[in-house]
């Protein structure tokens, strides 16, 4: 259960940034080996403890139920008898635990990372916690993306490589987009039943003709932000880009062609995740062509 409610399958809108990031590092210095598995393993955590809160206080709030076509590994406790306070303590465990690994990177790297890893801690906290958690407004998808998929490169980018730079979070932009579309992906199935929660998010507050149609508009920047910086700061690895791209179509032609309701909502999240990876691991390839 504890391994449920830390869903590995969302791992990759962790993993992919600091591959990213770690990519970027490689072009720029020789990064450490060891710095790269403690950051990654922090960034494991850290996704773990947001699944984590988040299955605890949508089910104590009974934002979920098993008639949702809510798919069983994104609501454990919905389906199995797992007391509640358990999994909250979980969720605080996976935090500490992240904050102890951190300890070693602070030593190695000072003082930067461990700012901007509170930053992502209390978005961890009131992404789901609270009267009114971010998750339950428009800034859900945009908090998502910026924190999961632009703060971990920036703060892994730094550590790697001992200089904080902005570039890194602009070079971040691709994952910013993929990891704000998981969540714009579910959100946009779930539109009804949000609007019957009172949960103001983004494709509430598009409708569902204009959600589906900023979905379809952020796909395709998506792909461009990954070409555009590879073209501008990562040449050598646009011959990756072409792959890249006859890899990802028929997946990103699925999720185009998905009516993004409830009853396909499954399908949608499976299919949004595979092009995280696909997108995210050429992305790294092409930045790393160029170590």
């Amino acid at each position: 259960m504890m391994l449920q409610l830390a869903a590995p399958h969302t791992w990759p809108a962790a993993i992919l940034p600091c591959f990213v990031a770690y990519a970027a590092a490689s072009v720029a210095t020789s990064p450490s080996l060891v710095m790269a598995c403690v950051l990654l393993a922090i960034c494991i955590l850290m996704q773990s403890a947001v699944n984590t809160f988040n299955d605890y206080y949508d089910f104590v709030k009974e934002a979920d139920s098993a008639d949702d076509n809510v798919d069983p590994t994104d609501a454990v406790l919905v389906y199995n008898n797992v007391n509640p306070k358990h999994a909250l303590a979980l969720a605080v465990g996976l935090l500490v635990a992240a904050f102890a690994l951190g300890a070693y990177v602070i030593w190695v790297a000072g003082l930067i990372p461990l700012a901007i890893g509170c930053i992502g801690a209390l978005f961890v906290v009131c992404y789901s916690a609270g009267k009114t958690p971010i998750s339950y407004l428009p800034l859900g998808e945009v908090a998502s993306g910026v924190v999961m998929g632009g703060l971990i490169p920036l703060a892994c980018y730094q550590a790697l490589t001992g200089t904080f730079s902005w570039l890194a979070l602009l070079w971040a932009a691709p994952t910013v987009i993929g990891v704000g579309l998981i969540m714009m992906t579910n959100n946009t199935c779930d539109i009804e039943k949000d609007v019957e929660a009172k949960r103001r998010t983004l494709p509430v507050v598009l409708g569902r003709a204009r959600a589906v149609r900023t979905y379809h508009a952020l796909i395709v920047a998506w792909f461009a932000a990954i070409v555009v910086l590879t073209a501008a700061w990562f040449s050598k690895g646009l011959i990756v880009c072409v792959f890249m791209v006859l890899a990802g179509w028929p997946i990103a032609k699925a999720l185009w062609n998905n009516p993004l309701v409830a009853a396909s909502r499954i399908g949608a999240m499976g299919q949004i995740a595979s092009l995280n990876v696909v997108l995210g691991a050429f992305y790294g390839a092409a930045v790393l062509a160029c170590a």
